[in-house]
């Protein structure tokens, strides 16, 4: 199967992941024979039938809640939240059951289970169907958070998920959904390793760092910035939790300069604590103020989501100010 975007990867890594285990089930709102709302489990309940991949009432807080005492019994669920600004009903059930069994129990009990959620803007979905909330979870020891950028990333790191005895909160750009790729992905089942980031692009000017949709506005800004005679580094941490510190370490080591990029709110979003990382443990190798591009601290808008959302040339303005300093 040749796969050439992220949500036939998804679709793929799913079907992949069913036939490897018998263990494995899929749950959500419309996942079954909608094939849900972005047709990303499309016709895997025809293959694999209503017991393993079915349909569930509009409850977040009942879908996470049936896929824990699913994964204590020894199943494998990846429930869906349709957006990932569906999720806080859900809230308790992830912070403080899912994320908290192992722990609880003396490692007792793991809880394997694979939240997946399209989550970011770019869709013109209004603030109901835009947001980048993955800080919250960052901040929850015993979840790890991924949110990949291309088809070979998100079909291995999806099925490293599938296979890790932890909960998992998977996070798919939804504005790449259909974004053409040209890389290699190959068939059948293969795992990208939770926790390691990924050079898209080697520099040694200025270090951008993003994850997530966020990767691709980065590779613009630094195509644009080579034309200036900027050389960028590009790190895609595809892994918010674990986070590679020593990849972010020896990439910001490189250049010294550094622009951090997310869609999310610039307040506590994620990119403060790799700021803070690398003050605490590189400063001295910094040449200049280490730099965030992210969204506004206001709800997502609809009409003016071209402008919450960074891109190339917010970024462009950064390394300016970066390579100026």
């Amino acid at each position: 199967m040749a796969v050439k975007t992220v949500l036939n990867a998804v679709n793929d890594a799913l079907r992949t992941a069913l036939r490897h285990d018998e263990r494995v089930v899929i749950l959500g709102e419309d996942v079954g024979k909608t094939g849900g709302v972005f047709r990303a489990t499309d016709g895997l309940q025809a293959e694999f039938g209503e017991a393993r991949v079915f349909d569930t009432p509009l409850a977040e807080g009942g879908i996470i809640g049936v896929a824990i005492g699913m994964a204590l019994n020894g199943l494998k669920p990846v429930p869906e939240i349709q957006f990932l600004d569906f999720i806080y009903p859900a809230f308790d059930q992830i912070v403080n059951e899912a994320a908290k069994f192992r722990y609880r129990s003396g490692g007792e009990y793991p809880c394997p289970l694979v939240i997946r959620s399209p989550a970011g803007g770019g869709i013109k979905g209004g603030h109901y169907h835009s947001q980048s909330s993955e800080a919250y979870f960052a901040h929850t020891p015993g979840l790890k958070v991924v949110m990949p950028s291309t088809p070979h990333d998100v079909k291995g790191l999806l099925l490293a998920s599938i296979e890790d005895p932890d909960p998992v909160l998977f996070l798919e750009p939804k504005r790449i959904y259909h974004k053409k790729f040209t890389e290699e992905v190959p068939e059948g089942f293969y795992t990208v390793p939770i926790g390691k980031a990924r050079t898209h692009r080697e520099g040694d000017d200025v270090t951008l760092v993003a994850w997530g949709a966020m990767v691709h506005v980065c590779l613009e800004a630094a195509e644009k910035a080579s034309e200036r005679g900027v050389s960028c580094e590009v790190l895609d941490l595809r892994t918010i939790v674990p986070l590679d510190v020593e990849s972010v370490l020896a990439a910001a080591k490189k250049t010294g300069r550094v622009v951090i990029v997310h869609e999310a709110p610039r307040t506590a979003g994620f990119g403060a604590e790799i700021s803070a990382i690398i003050a605490e443990r590189a400063i001295e190798w910094m040449e200049a103020p280490i730099a965030r591009v992210a969204g506004f601290d206001t709800p997502f808008p609809y009409t003016l989501e071209h402008v919450y959302l960074p891109d190339a040339g917010r970024v462009l303005a950064a390394i300016d100010h970066v390579m100026g300093y």
